[in-house]
């Protein structure tokens, strides 16, 4: 059984985070919903072979969409997020440790990004520097020979994510 991430992206850390206007993402014809969410990332924790990852993009934007909220319940999310990242921070299971992304900052991973980024972004595809972040964290795992899921209320983002790939039982476990 090979491992899998899932990477987590703005808007699907903002529905679990219930954070005011942000409770859906999607679109009008599929919403995703806390519920969903919820369920997906329990089912995902109980599976034993998927590791959560926070990309310092969703990070930042999340912790802005906090930081923004004006009406409801901002106390909890701030708490709810402060210990999500801590539990990142902790590599408690089942969050991979931040500094795992580590490498992507290096100059040469940083040039390489403003490459890709700068290419998408003249030619119209619109894509973020952080979506353009978040699929470098996916190919980083992607080449470490992990199953790679983008979990993104974005369809423009999720197109990106790697192929499914199966990886061959070596012989002296077939």
């Amino acid at each position: 059984m090979s491992k899998k991430v899932l990477i987590i992206d703005t808007s699907i850390l903002c529905v679990w985070l219930k954070v005011p206007g942000m409770e859906t993402c999607g679109t009008k014809d599929s919403p995703i919903t806390f519920e969903y969410v919820n369920s997906k990332i329990e089912a995902e924790a109980k599976s034993g072979r998927t590791t959560f990852v926070l990309p310092i993009a969703s990070i930042i934007e999340t912790g802005n969409h906090i930081t923004h909220i004006k009406r409801g319940d901002k106390k909890t999310s701030v708490i709810e997020f402060a210990n999500i990242l801590t539990d990142a921070a902790d590599e408690k299971s089942p969050w991979a440790a931040f500094s795992e992304q580590s490498t992507l900052w290096k100059p040469e991973k940083l040039k390489e990004l403003a490459q890709n980024w700068s290419k998408n972004a003249l030619v119209g595809k619109g894509q973020s520097i952080g979506d353009a972040s978040i699929v470098e964290v996916a190919k980083y795992y992607a080449e470490k020979r992990f199953e790679v899921e983008i979990f993104t209320g974005d369809y423009g983002l999720k197109s990106y994510e790697p192929p499914k790939k199966s990886f061959p039982i070596p012989r002296r476990r077939q």
